[in-house]
Order: C-alpha cells, then sequence, then structure tokens
C-alpha cells in the first residue's frame, strides 16, 4: 500500500483545466501502469474477447442470418446493458446509488453476468480503483496512456496489481460479504450462467422454428442465427459501448464540473449508453444514481431507477449533492472525490 500510495500525485498538485478551458483528446501523457508489460497477455480476458468477435462476424453470412435475430439482438442490448451493467455493477453494486431487495440485486446482476464483463467483484473493484486514481495511475485504464489501452488494451495485457487478492479486499469487501458474489468467484458459477444463456437463446429459437412448422434444418438455421444475434452480437455492442464510456469520455467532450481529473460529458455516448456518457457529471458526484444534470442530458437508467422506485423496487435513491451543485457556480473550485474507496470525499 505504502508504495502504490507514493507513486500518486496529490490531488492538489495536479494541475486542473477549468470548465470548457481543458485541451480535449490528449493521450500519451500517462506512462503504462507500473508491473505493466505489453508483451504479457491476459489470456483469460484476450481469448473470450477475440472468440465472440469472431463469432459476431458469422451474423453477416446470409445463413446466419435473420431480422428476427437483429431485432432480438438490439432489444437485448438495450436492456442488458441498462439492466444489468449500468444499474446492477454500476449505480447499485459500485456507487451504492439506491438499495433494492436482495433479489432484485441479484438478478440484476446475473443479467450483468451475461453480459460477460466479468464477476461483480472485480468489476466493482477495479471501477472503485479508477475512480480513486482516475487519470493518474494506477489508474487501471485511463486513456490517457492511449485511447487503445483505456479502450480495451488494459483488459487483455496483464497488470499485476489487479490479479492480486487485496484489490478485492480494499475494493470489493462488501460485495464478497454476499454468499452469491462469493460463489460467482468459484465453482465455475459465472461460466454456468453463461453457457445456460447460449443454450435458452439457441432453444427458444430451435423451438419457435419447430412450432410455426419449419424443418429441423430451418430449426437449426433459426436457433443458431438467435443464438449469434442475440449472444454474441449483443454482447460485443454491450462490451464496446461500456469500453466506450473508459475511453472516449475521459478525451472528448464538454465538462460542466472543474473535477480533479480528465472527465467529459460526450453527447454520442451519453444517449448511446444510457446516461453513461454524462462522465464529468458522474466523476464530480459517484454516488449519485443520476448522471444527467443539466435538463438536455437524457439518462434513462436514472429514470429507469425511478420507475423502480415508483414500483417499490427501489429505495434510498442518492440524487446530485448539493455541494456539488453548488461548486458548479463556483469559479476555480475543484471537486475531489477520490476517496480511499472511490466513494466522494465530500
Amino acid at each position: 500500500m505504502t508504495a502504490e500510495m507514493t507513486n500518486n500525485r496529490p490531488a492538489a498538485a495536479k494541475a486542473v483545466p477549468l470548465p470548457g478551458t481543458a485541451e480535449p483528446g490528449l493521450s500519451g501523457r500517462l506512462p503504462l501502469p507500473a508491473g505493466v508489460n505489453l508483451n504479457r497477455i491476459e489470456w483469460g480476458a484476450a481469448l473470450p474477447i477475440l472468440f465472440y468477435h469472431l463469432v459476431a462476424l458469422l451474423a453477416f453470412i446470409p445463413w446466419y442470418f435473420s431480422w428476427t435475430g437483429v431485432i432480438v439482438a438490439v432489444i437485448v442490448a438495450r436492456l442488458s446493458g441498462l439492466l444489468g451493467i449500468n444499474i446492477g455493477y454500476h449505480r447499485l453494486l459500485t456507487h451504492r446509488g439506491f438499495r433494492c431487495p436482495k433479489w432484485f440485486e441479484h438478478v440484476l446482476v446475473v443479467i450483468a453476468i451475461c453480459c460477460v464483463e466479468d464477476t461483480p467483484a472485480r468489476w466493482v473493484a477495479v471501477h472503485r480503483r479508477h475512480h480513486q486514481h482516475a487519470d493518474e495511475q494506477p489508474d487501471p485504464h485511463s486513456p490517457l496512456v492511449n485511447f487503445l489501452w483505456g479502450h480495451i488494451g488494459w483488459l487483455i495485457i496483464k497488470n499485476p496489481e489487479l490479479n492480486r487478492l487485496g484489490i478485492y479486499e480494499r475494493y470489493a469487501k462488501d460485495i464478497l460479504r454476499d454468499p452469491f458474489y462469493v460463489a460467482l468467484e468459484r465453482n465455475w458459477l459465472q461460466l454456468k450462467i453463461i453457457l445456460i444463456q447460449w443454450l435458452v437463446f439457441f432453444g427458444l429459437g430451435f423451438l419457435a422454428e419447430l412450432a410455426m412448422g419449419g424443418t429441423a434444418m430451418q430449426a437449426l438455421q433459426f436457433g443458431l442465427s438467435i443464438l449469434i444475434w442475440g449472444v454474441f452480437v449483443r454482447t460485443v455492442f454491450v462490451w464496446h459501448q461500456t469500453w466506450a464510456v473508459n475511453s472516449i469520455t475521459h478525451l472528448w467532450g464538454y465538462r460542466n464540473y472543474q473535477t480533479d481529473e480528465d472527465s467529459r460529458n460526450n453527447v454520442f455516448i451519453g444517449l448511446l449508453a444510457h446516461g453513461e456518457g454524462w462522465h464529468n457529471n458522474h466523476h464530480a458526484d459517484p454516488r449519485s444514481a443520476r448522471h444527467g444534470h443539466k435538463w438536455w442530458e437524457f439518462d434513462t437508467t436514472w429514470l429507469t431507477i425511478r420507475l423502480f422506485e415508483k414500483l417499490g423496487l427501489a429505495t434510498d435513491v442518492v440524487g446530485p449533492s448539493p455541494y456539488v451543485m453548488k461548486a458548479a457556480a463556483t469559479a476555480g473550485q475543484t471537486i475531489t472525490t477520490h476517496g480511499p474507496d472511490g466513494t466522494p470525499t465530500h
């Protein structure tokens, strides 16, 4: 821990640009995290990423194409990214922006597992570490190293710091108090959920075609189409949607708040990723379940959480902090938010 702390600049020593004056898109300003060697591949992540991308390409072979598959991919991509990653992993587990019944939390997490973005404990630990050290080392995925590192490189290159048990102890201790999340780290439970998902999508397509009078070969073709589009194409899309928040929204966009890192609000990613692209707002106020702070910053994730609140599925919903809103109107006031667990310090 001592070595880690001495490698980081104090927040007050960082050069913080005024909102709207920072020069966007600058990468190459940070070195790689300590201990990272670009020749050491994280095969446990690289191979599944490669496999999913290659299988997704089959979608464009006519035999595997169906408009039903396309529709399934679009609908499931929108819902799984919104419910599993944005609400489940991010705004609930990582930042505790609201509370919900444990059974409902587990449903959201299973949806997130089907997006194949790692276990909840590791996802939360990496993201909290990012908030604590945003755009300074040891930020796991700052695009200020370079764009590709922030987008995908950090996943497929070994980072010794992220493979130590200490990262769970420091950043995800609360997550691992739940036996279900401990089980996801062991016993191949995560893989079983993913494989069951494959069978469900293929089986539904296969049986639907048989029910409509199709032959066994037609049922096989339709089942594979639903599997490839509904699972593989959809997963790749959700991946790049999530990764774009890590990369693009720390390089290009506008800033509502003077934070001590390079987060941006990016209109395209904000709309594409259900509000996750209002990233400067998020870094200014990490616990808030609402990322869109201006009237034009449409935040579907926030609206869904409010719907859950009305249905009795969400309680103690955290809105924007008065401290942050006041700081936005105070010229020259820097908002410092990276506490010891990545939570706000104000």
